[in-house]
């Protein structure tokens, strides 16, 4: 025997009708009411005092009643109804964390730069590696310039001297150009860091970077264009390639956490690490766009050369004195880039 039964439906407030046999007819009429009130207390309670008690004792029972339901009589819209009440009563007791100006402050304040001074053991070697192979790498170029024709053809070379070096900085608009080199370095970063699990497409990045940047240099030089070459790449490329050798150096921490990860978990490790290197990625993200605006607006501007190189050693101080006063004083407060203890939950014990 079948009957009718309309029951509120979800959070839409719109009734839904269904056919059910006698004994799910009997169980929503036995229990209505107590959906009914928790559909209110989701709503509209305080979730505070008495109210907080009975929204917890309700959202016992309803999680009772949507277990039996599924188990003897998985009627799908009484579920779907169900597990939606639930879900709200629980937002309103448990509430939700939401994204607030303070935290937004607190990345920039402590955990970006935090983690950044915390790396630094990292990034500032690497850094300083990937400028001496590149000047080794110019040198040796500029010593057999023969091997020059083998890469690049007579014609290419020389429009790469004469206009293409030039002309790739003001080839757009200023605003397109920004936002085309902030994409592009933003892409190279994110995948210094998401290939860093496996260490080789790391390393295999920032070489191929550091032998584009000397084997260019090495032509405009030995082609007598060289100050041309450290003109327009001196005013971005000093922040630009910071941030390449901090997400190198980033990705390979986070290689390096599973290969010796210490007294901790190879999975905590990576956990922990993982979550400071996204921390750095979202940060490097403003570095980059401001690295982008440099190069949009100051690289190919009319400015003279000394002062479009000052631009961007001011740019790189002003970052380096970032990470070592609030970087450092957040690090020694307790921050070290990977998220709060709040938002990170419990963690297991480990054996020493």
């Amino acid at each position: 025997m079948t009957g009718q039964r309309i029951w509120p439906g979800p959070a839409d407030g719109r009734d839904r009708e269904y056919s059910v046999n006698v004994d799910l007819d009997a169980f929503v009429e036995a229990h209505h009411g107590e959906w009914t009130r928790l559909e209110h207390l989701a709503r509209h309670g305080s979730a505070s005092g008495a109210e907080a008690d009975e929204i917890l004792d309700l959202y016992q029972r309803v999680a009772t009643h949507l277990s039996v339901v599924r188990s003897s009589a998985p009627d799908p819209s009484l579920v779907i109804y169900l597990s939606s009440l639930l879900a709200r009563a629980r937002t309103r007791s448990a509430g939700t964390r939401s994204v607030a100006w303070s935290d937004l402050g607190g990345f920039f304040t402590e955990t970006f730069p935090a983690a950044l001074y915390r790396t630094r053991r990292w990034w500032i070697p690497i850094a300083l590696v990937n400028v001496v192979l590149a000047v080794v790498i110019g040198w040796w170029f500029l010593s057999h310039p023969q091997f020059e024709s083998s890469l690049m053809s007579p014609a290419e070379v020389d429009k790469l001297v004469n206009t293409g070096f030039e002309s790739y900085y003001s080839e757009f608009a200023a605003t397109n150009f920004a936002a085309l080199v902030w994409t592009h370095n933003a892409w190279l970063t994110a995948i210094c860091i998401a290939s860093g699990v496996l260490g080789f497409p790391v390393v295999y990045l920032l070489f191929e970077n550091v032998l584009n940047l000397g084997f260019i240099g090495a032509i405009m030089i030995n082609h007598g264009r060289g100050s041309l070459f450290f003109g327009l790449i001196l005013p971005h490329g000093l922040l630009e390639l910071t941030a390449v050798f901090v997400a190198g150096a980033t990705g390979l921490r986070l290689f390096w956490a599973w290969i010796e990860p210490g007294p901790r978990t190879r999975s905590r490790a990576l956990a922990e690490e993982g979550r400071s290197a996204m921390a750095v990625a979202l940060g490097l993200v403003v570095v980059l766009a401001v690295s982008g605006v440099v190069e949009a607006f100051v690289t190919p501007s009319p400015l003279p050369t000394w002062a479009r190189i000052s631009i961007g050693v001011l740019v790189e101080t002003a970052f380096l004195t970032y990470v070592f006063t609030l970087g450092r004083r957040a690090f020694h407060r307790g921050a070290t880039g990977d998220i709060s203890a709040r938002d990170a939950g419990d963690t297991a014990p480990t054996v020493a």
